[in-house]
């Protein structure tokens, strides 16, 4: 039995608090959570599911399952690693793992198995992944109280066009309890800072004592959680519909807590995952995509930064990278200069199109042949037009050799990532009468 499976028969040993209503974090819950041990879920770029388990392993240490539901990994972690996870580079959405269902028996009656699904609710070991969900909204409630204070600070400095005093020793205070925040997002930067992170879990842990130690003097009722159910189904033999299975469980988790029912402006998000016999049910831990956290500017055509990470994962030599914006056809280098080109060429959608990318490509492929570096140079190319780029790599085989494709899905359409090679010809620069410039020779 691999390790994932062993940590997952754990949690599902958890004893159930029956008529459970409210998510709350006890002293005595405090010490256990630290080094509690739960299944984390992440969807990622379809094609990158083994970059996305190689960096897991490298960067928490865990081993990964690669799920067969592609585009979703799975891995386990203490709840001190919980911070580290959000700062992976290769994953877009997360998720807490609360059961999995390997090999789930559906009826052959709608009925049947919409009433199964209202069952399962209140049978599900709840308890450590909503203390999961906790620890996790606090973070939130964290950077999203950072950014009002600079909100704050950027009206107070530029009211009336002039510069106005401000108490320091407050937003000392402010901007010193969020610190560690920000550190977060840099942790794989600068390593040294892993005891902080560590400490900020336990902050967390602690603050959210208190939060409910305060609600408790105060008497008041505690607050009503709002909450979805979101199922995302894949498989032709199901006799029931994403909606009427998440509708019909929905309702039973909402009996089971006494939750309030809000498709947008909802608090907790419970995902219903159905791929054919397999059946994960789990509570997102992000709001958003992760491969937004780094953009500052879309763009017609901006790549995910997740599926960048991919992509520049696939040279893996070490070398140091850097990002500049040049014209591919006419590049300002030496001839023989540059040792990795990684690059999202246009599909010919959004930008472009699809008969000047019969021109194009050739063109891109001549002059990154000039200046790689013959034996040694490298290219990762990703398009979606591959028609286009398989003939133009055919007029290139001289200096160029392809060594993996990578089918990834890139908003919906099916999209390649090339892995070349440069050749050791040397490039030999076209003379005058070969034709005009991105010609062949």
């Amino acid at each position: 039995m691999c390790d994932i499976e062993e940590a997952t028969n754990q949690l599902l040993d958890v004893n159930l608090h029956e008529n459970q209503s409210s998510v709350q974090v006890t002293e005595s819950d405090l010490r256990s959570e630290s080094e509690l041990l739960v299944t984390i879920g992440a969807t990622v770029p379809t094609g990158f599911e083994q970059t996305a388990a190689d960096e897991v392993r490298e960067k928490l240490g865990s081993s990964c399952k690669i799920s067969r539901d592609r585009g979703k990994i799975y891995f386990v972690i203490s709840v001190e690693s919980l911070a580290q996870v959000h700062c992976l580079r290769s994953v877009d959405n997360l998720f807490v793992v609360v059961q999995e269902f390997q090999d789930y028996q559906f009826k052959q009656i709608k009925e049947e198995v919409l009433k199964d699904f209202e069952d399962l609710a209140g049978k599900l070991p709840w308890s450590n992944p909503l203390k999961v969900w906790k620890i996790n909204a606090s973070f939130k409630k964290k950077k999203a109280k950072r950014k009002k204070i600079n909100q704050n600070l950027s009206k107070e400095k530029i009211n009336n066009g002039q510069e106005v005093k401000i108490n320091q020793r407050n937003v000392k205070k402010e901007f010193t309890s969020h610190a560690l925040d920000s550190h977060i997002l840099d942790y794989y930067e600068n390593p040294a800072i892993k005891e902080e992170v560590s400490t900020l879990v336990g902050d967390d842990l602690a603050s959210s004592k208190d939060e409910t130690d305060e609600s408790s003097k105060e008497e008041t009722e505690p607050q009503v959680l709002k909450f979805r159910v979101t199922c995302n189904r894949a498989g032709e033999k199901h006799c029931f519909t994403s909606n009427e299975a998440a509708r019909d469980f929905g309702g039973a988790v909402q009996d089971y807590f006494k939750w309030k029912a809000d498709m947008t402006n909802f608090d907790v998000e419970v995902l219903l995952n159905i791929h054919d016999n397999e059946v994960i049910v789990g509570i997102a831990l992000t709001e958003e995509s992760l491969h937004r956290r780094n953009i500052t500017h879309f763009g017609p055509t901006t790549l995910r930064s997740t599926l960048a990470y991919g992509m520049l994962s696939k040279p893996s030599w070490g070398l140091p990278i850097d990002a500049v914006q040049w014209d591919i056809c006419n590049l300002p280098l030496r001839t023989g200069s540059v040792d990795i080109i990684v690059t999202d060429l246009p599909f010919g959608k959004r930008m472009g199109s699809k008969k000047r990318n019969w021109n194009l490509y050739p063109a891109c492929l001549r002059e990154m042949s000039r200046v790689c570096t013959p034996t040694t140079g490298r290219a990762v190319l990703l398009t979606q037009d591959t028609k286009c780029f398989t003939k133009a790599l055919s007029g290139m085989r001289h200096v160029w050799r392809k060594v993996d494709t990578v089918w990834v899905n890139v908003g919906g359409l099916r999209a390649a990532v090339y892995v070349l090679i440069r050749t050791p010809q040397a490039f030999v620069y076209p003379s005058e009468q070969d034709g005009e410039k991105g010609t062949l020779w």
